[in-house]
């Protein structure tokens, strides 16, 4: 619980908001998305969903609330939007692309040299840079052109799915990327303020919402599954279910990578640690 001093200090903001306002939006975080949301987390619950409580012109975050509980159908999709934390970047921990690059793509493609095919989860893809730096990788490592490859992108936020979709970032967020990879596999626009994914990346990929919590409707199996920065908003109960279902979506001896501070330990005992958040399925 706040102090008393903390919760004057949320009254005192553009909008109130009570201790028991930030419990109803944390169970409702909870009912609608997984998301575990605990008292370190109030203020970028107060920054997001103030921009809600202006948008719709009320005056207090209980006003927001009896409205979304009261027009679920007009505000649910925004109060998920703007609760799901979406922050990434191209080849970011680059040493899991490195070792996709190393190890794992030629394993896939000795072991599915029969089908000529390879599928892939970006679980949690946010905007969009982790699976176009997967195909990328693909392109890098030189998959035959006669072979049938699918990245599946899915995520909560229908906003960041759509711009993942149009492929258009700005210039700062290729910075540090080698000029090679900028040169192969973006577009600068006339400008030089934004690029476009190529479309030999952006081909493999197909994104689509989904809720982890839902019923998933793809049926596997994946040789890899990227679910990266995503558990951790997740109970320890609630993480069990989803490493169990992806290691029911995974191919045996499929490989799983996930955020630099998540771990397995305890939690799913399916899949054995190869060591920098990388394991593989093992039944």
């Amino acid at each position: 619980m706040p102090s008393s001093k903390a919760a004057v200090n949320y009254r005192e903001k553009e909008f109130p908001m009570t201790d028991k306002d930030f419990k109803r939006i944390a169970g409702l975080a909870g009912q609608y998305t997984g998301i575990v949301l605990g008292e370190h987390k109030r203020d970028m619950v107060y920054g997001r969903i103030a921009r809600r409580v202006r948008k719709l012109n009320l005056d207090s975050f209980c006003n927001y609330l009896d409205f979304l509980e009261s027009n679920p159908q007009q505000e649910l999709s925004s109060f998920i939007n703007v609760i799901t934390t979406n922050l990434t970047s191209f080849f970011r921990e680059n040493h899991h692309f490195d070792y996709l690059q190393e190890k794992v793509l030629s394993e896939v493609k000795r072991k599915n040299s029969a089908q000529k095919r390879i599928r892939i989860w970006s679980a949690g893809c946010s905007s969009g840079q982790e699976p176009y730096s997967i195909a990328m990788t693909l392109n890098k490592f030189g998959v035959p052109a006669d072979w049938d490859v699918k990245i599946l992108a899915t995520d909560l936020d229908s906003d960041v799915l759509a711009k993942a979709r149009a492929a258009v970032y700005s210039t700062s967020d290729i910075d540090g990327l080698e000029e090679s990879t900028i040169k192969n596999y973006f577009q600068r626009s006339s400008g030089n303020k934004e690029v476009r994914v190529k479309e030999k990346a952006a081909k493999y990929i197909h994104f689509k919402r989904l809720n982890l919590l839902e019923k998933w409707p793809m049926k596997g199996p994946f040789d890899f599954i990227f679910c990266r920065n995503v558990v951790i908003y997740f109970d320890k109960p609630t993480q069990k279910i989803l490493f169990n279902r992806y290691a029911d979506m995974l191919a045996v001896g499929g490989y799983l990578f996930i955020g630099h501070s998540e771990n397995l330990n305890g939690i799913c005992d399916r899949f054995e640690n190869l060591g920098n958040t990388i394991y593989r399925k093992i039944r």
